[in-house]
């Protein structure tokens, strides 16, 4: 007897703890939107409204809480949402109480999204490995952020966090490249993407990089810089390069120096039937990588 006593009152106990479920799944209220995806400091406004005659009905929350009253519609407004973990809900007197909760997801766009090369400056050099950095600052929630890697409009590849978190952090991705003389000059750049769902701003909001220069076969201003042209002539031709960063003429097929500027250079070749001249352009350009200094083609034929 005293075994089935037992199972009768855990029975009873199981019964008991359905029904209230089922009661709170059976809520009379409906919310409108059901959930809500707001900017950090942004205005929010939901509806809660019932079709049914009650003793009261209000909204409970640590921001912008509604008094309990007889209305059939009332709205929970905020106009500066600063509360990351904010969890309202509304609630209704009719037989018993009863609530249903609006899920709130609130977003911060990153303070700023940089690029680097880890441990490196200067020019790189094929077939090594390099580690670029992505690094965005402060930027909620991280469980929603995708950084997304890019050299020039090819995307390469993305990273996602699991950190479950509702108040802003920082984030660092990460990216391995093996760069080869077809990758000479090429831009590289991160974009830190917060995806919020259908609920959420369209498109995503996103922070981006500034671009990153690869440069291969070359060197900062002031290192050596070694520019070599062959030319398929016969008979063999003479070389002269001309330059306003030259202070004289140069008779060579190779134009190596310390001290080249930016600027263009011109090399023409000549022999007993005709000439024929390239221009090489140096550039220096300020990238997301420091001051890079970048160079035209390393060998040109003329035929």
């Amino acid at each position: 007897m005293l075994q089935r006593f037992h199972g009768l009152a855990y029975f009873s106990a199981v019964l008991l703890f359905v029904t209230l479920t089922g009661t709170q799944a059976e809520c009379p209220v409906k919310l409108n939107p059901q959930r809500v995806v707001v900017r950090y400091n942004g205005s929010v406004e939901v509806n809660c409204s019932t079709s049914i005659t009650h003793k009261g009905m209000g909204w409970e929350a640590s921001e912008g809480a509604v008094p309990m009253t007889r209305d059939k519609i009332i709205a929970w407004r905020v106009s500066h949402l600063t509360e990351w973990d904010i969890e309202p809900f509304c609630y209704i007197n009719h037989e018993e109480q009863c609530q249903v909760q609006l899920l709130v997801t609130i977003y911060k766009t990153p303070d700023s999204v940089s690029i680097r090369i880890v441990n490196h400056r200067g020019p790189m050099i094929e077939g090594q490995q390099y580690k670029l950095q992505c690094d965005v600052q402060d930027v909620a929630p991280v469980q929603n952020l995708t950084v997304k890697w890019y050299k020039g409009q090819t995307l390469l590849n993305q990273n996602t966090f699991t950190e479950d978190s509702k108040t802003p952090l920082n984030e660092t991705a990460t990216l391995l490249i093996r760069p080869d003389r077809a990758d000479d000059g090429a831009q590289y750049r991160c974009e830190a993407e917060l995806e919020l769902g259908a609920e959420g701003p369209q498109p995503p909001p996103k922070g981006t990089s500034r671009r990153c220069a690869t440069v291969i076969f070359s060197a900062h201003h002031g290192a050596v810089v070694l520019i070599n042209v062959s030319v398929k002539a016969n008979p063999a031709p003479t070389y002269t390069w001309h330059s306003e960063h030259l202070k004289e003429e140069i008779s060579t097929s190779v134009l190596q120096s310390s001290t080249l500027s930016p600027g263009n250079y011109t090399c023409t070749a000549t022999n007993s039937l005709g000439s024929d001249s390239k221009v090489f352009i140096i550039e220096s350009e300020q990238t997301g990588c420091g001051d890079l200094i970048f160079y035209g083609s390393l060998e040109v034929s003329f035929t």
